[in-house]
Order: structure tokens, then sequence, then C-alpha cells
């Protein structure tokens, strides 16, 4: 493989992120602010959520941010890209293989999605305020983590960027991001769902219920979550399935 190739993809994609940088942030933290807010803020200070829901909250504001920064990151522009702008034949005629300029826009997404995840933390915690109760003490393990969701959501960009059209992107969040995001166990812990036992194991298909719960097994352990075990091994799986998913998508339609 030509490496340089690959290189240079990536370095353009840097650039435009970092000239669009301002949008992005936006784009990536609008929503999970919001929630913090109101659920973080007004709905603790006034008395309606405890105090400790703040930090039980965090880890899955954290996992929302870098899941939608890393599917809407790559799915986007891929969408302009294929349907609209036609840039991408000019990254097919890069002298690598089509899988190699699939895997670059990956990368670009996981890497704009582990950004996300950093930046959110202090922003999350100061609009908060005091009370917050999360403990970096494995840090090596939380930045691994990190790292698996980051891919994770870049992966599903990928696969959704390759499958859906511009007239239907509001399908899109209606019917997948979304609902990903109500029950992926981000706003309570997947135990919360045991009242409905039926609901609790159909949300396990849901990839968001353990990057939520990985997330809350690493920084607040002290509230109920999955073994981090199960949720590594369940993320692995998701980035296998949506990554050769999305492969075999942008191959194909690439070559179309």
């Amino acid at each position: 493989m030509n490496w340089k190739a690959f290189v240079a993809m990536l370095q353009r994609d840097w650039r435009v992120a970092r000239r669009n940088f301002a949008f992005l942030l936006v784009q990536t933290m609008l929503q999970p602010m919001l929630f913090v807010f109101v659920f973080g803020r007004v709905m603790t200070r006034s008395g309606f959520m405890p105090p400790e829901y703040k930090s039980l909250l965090l880890p899955g504001i954290i996992a929302i941010a870098m899941m939608f920064s890393g599917i809407m990151g790559v799915a986007m522009p891929l969408i302009g890209e294929f349907q609209y702008t036609r840039e991408i034949e000019d990254r097919l005629l890069a002298p690598i293989a089509i899988e190699w300029v699939a895997l670059e826009k990956i990368v670009a997404g996981a890497l704009q999605a582990l950004v996300s995840g950093l930046v959110v933390i202090p922003a999350a915690w100061l609009v908060m305020g005091s009370g917050v109760d999360i403990s970096f003490h494995a840090p090596v393990i939380f930045l691994a983590f990190a790292t698996l969701v980051s891919l994770l959501a870049a992966s599903i960009g990928l696969a959704l960027g390759c499958f859906i059209s511009q007239t239907t992107i509001g399908l899109m969040f209606s019917l997948f991001v979304t609902p990903m995001i109500m029950f992926g166990s981000t706003y309570y812990p997947w135990s919360a769902l045991a009242v409905y036992p039926w609901l609790q194991r159909a949300v396990l298909v849901n990839p968001l219920v353990y990057a939520s719960e990985g997330f809350r097994a690493a920084l607040v352990p002290q509230f109920p979550h999955l073994p981090l075990w199960i949720d590594s091994i369940a993320l692995a799986a998701f980035v296998a399935i949506f990554l050769t998913l999305g492969l075999r998508l942008f191959r194909k339609k690439a070559i179309a």
C-alpha cells in the first residue's frame, strides 16, 4: 500500500476539520450540553433529581458525544461526496486499494470522535458544577475503551454513509440515531430497565448500551454497570460487523 497517499488524505481531512472546527464543535456538543444543562443542572438544583445523578449522567453524555461525532463525521461527508460533489472520485484515483480509502475515512472519523469525547468531559463538568464524582483511576483502560468506541462510531458512519441517500437523511435520525440514543443507557444504567425484562434484553442489540455502560464502569464504578469485559467484547464484535459491512458497501458504491 502507498502510505504516502493514505497519510496525504488523512492530512487533508485534518485541515478541513481544523477550518470547520467551530461548526464541528457546535454540531457535536450542542445536544449533549443541552441534556447536561437540563438534567445535570436544572433538575438536580431544583431537587427533582438527586445530586448523584450528575455523576451517573456524565459517562452517557461522553458516549453520546463520541458516537454522534463519529457517525456524523463520516456519514455526512460520504453522502455528499458520493451523491453531490463527486469528490470521492478523486480519492479513488489514489494509488491505493479502494478499501484503504474507506479506512482513511474511518481513521479520520475516529479521531474526531475521540477529540469530541475528551472535550465534552471538562465542558460537561463545568456546566453541571460541583458534585460530579468521577474517577480516572485507570486512564489506560479509559483511553483504550474510548478508542474502541471511536472506531465503532466511525464504522457505523461508514455503513450509513454508503447506504443512505440525501433524501433519507431525516429518516436516518428518526429510525436509527434517535432510538439509539434514547435506548442506549445514556441517561440511566442498563439495570434500570429490569422492570421491563423484554426491553432490557432487546436493547442489548444497541451498541451505545455497551459504550455508556463501559464508560460508567471506567469512570463511576460506584453505580450499577455491565462488567467492562462484556462491554469490550460486545463493542469489538460491533466494530467487526459494521466495519465489514461498511467496507463492502463502500466498494459496491465506489465501483457502481
